[in-house]
């Protein structure tokens, strides 16, 4: 396996049916997930995207576009791909994540399923069109008001310089993405969403169904914006039950578009 900075593996599993791949939320890592293999099949292998501008790629600028993120994180998932998979995102990793099933369908591939968390559909406008034009206060009692961050945290100096860029960046990203027409998916699409979000309601996460003409199911969690913390078991729960019949049959989920 070549060894690619737009990936991480916590726990290889070189004989895994199947690998999901975990795209994170703005401001967020790879090490997002880092647990997850621990609360999977040991058939399903946890691959980690680590997007420019964050923990081991600190240095490197973070990339404000989808269109050339998308590209880039393509060719470093390209030998990731040669075996069924899933992909998971968590709000702006669902938005990349969806664009990313797209591009790979012009390369005649798609995933054994769509998992889109805490992420508004496509074609809807955020909620928060102006966040990364905010002066760096209102910006971070934005970013407050979601949670996923404690408090203490954004009260610390040092912390907000290393992260705040990186972070404005993530919502140049999510809030100037504009969702080209196109036809709708045809793999599975699971939609999660908050009870307590007030950022992606759930209509937002109900509407993920008109993008895909394969299988669709929403599923609303006890919990805010970041409820893939507080209510991990639950949507860990749900998530491999709905790849149990990929995992129970990957030559009939093959990735490759026939």
């Amino acid at each position: 396996m070549t060894r690619s900075p737009w990936t991480q593996v916590s726990r290889p599993r070189p004989t895994a049916r199947l690998r999901l791949i975990c795209l994170p939320a703005a401001g967020g890592g790879a090490s997002r997930y880092r647990d997850w293999p621990a609360h999977l099949p040991d058939d399903v292998e946890v691959v980690s995207v680590q997007l420019p501008g964050r923990e081991n790629r600190f240095n490197e600028p973070a990339i404000e576009s989808m269109e050339p993120l998308v590209g880039q994180l393509l060719d470093g998932l390209a030998s990731y791909l040669v075996r069924p998979f899933a992909l998971f995102g968590h709000s702006m990793g669902g938005l990349i994540a969806f664009e990313l099933v797209r591009r790979l369908r012009q390369r005649g591939l798609q995933p054994v399923h769509l998992f889109a968390s805490g992420c508004r559909a496509p074609h809807l406008p955020s909620r928060s069109p102006d966040w990364h034009t905010l002066p760096d206060r209102e910006f971070i009692a934005a970013v407050e008001g979601l949670g996923g961050i404690p408090p203490e945290l954004l009260a610390d100096s040092q912390f907000l310089d290393t992260m705040l860029p990186m972070l404005r960046s993530d919502c140049t990203l999510t809030e100037m993405y504009v969702c080209r027409p196109q036809v709708p998916l045809s793999c599975p699409v699971t939609a999660f969403g908050g009870l307590a979000d007030q950022e992606v309601f759930p209509e937002d996460v109900r509407a993920w169904s008109s993008h895909t003409t394969g299988s669709f199911r929403a599923h609303l969690l006890p919990g805010d914006h970041f409820f893939v913390n507080s209510a991990r078991s639950d949507l860990l729960r749900l998530l491999v039950s709905e790849l149990d019949s990929a995992r129970a049959d990957p030559g009939g989920a093959a990735s490759v578009i026939r």
